[in-house]
């Protein structure tokens, strides 16, 4: 079963910055888009970054767009996303994604990591 695992979730303060992880297994993440999406209590799941393939060409949602930075390392099956000048606003639970190429939608889903930003 193919799993995708997120790490690296935590409280920290605002201006502060956390490193999200996901692993892969049983999924080999060469073959996929990844992205990385959030969730916040009340609210819709909504995009946050995204990364090709090769990790030449990623996309961010404007509210994260110079401080949030998305990157892969393909030979360790792995997806990240750095985070800095965290603001209470990016409170959310956050999930990895990965979809074949040219797909609309995005087919395999971790189970979420918390993030909480206190001000």
């Amino acid at each position: 079963q193919v799993q995708l695992v997120e790490s690296g979730g935590g409280l920290v303060q605002s201006g502060g910055s956390l490193r999200l992880s996901c692993a892969a297994s049983k999924l080999t993440i060469t073959l996929f888009e990844m992205g990385w999406f959030r969730q916040a209590p009340g609210k819709e799941r909504e995009f946050v970054a995204s990364i090709s393939r090769s990790g030449e060409s990623t996309a961010y949602a404007d509210s994260v767009k110079g401080r949030f930075t998305i990157s892969r390392d393909n030979a360790k099956n792995m997806m990240y996303l750095q985070m800095n000048s965290l603001r209470p606003e990016d409170t959310a639970v956050y999930y990895c994604a990965g979809r074949w190429v040219g797909a609309s939608q995005y087919t395999y889903w971790g189970q979420g990591t918390q993030v909480t930003v206190s001000s």
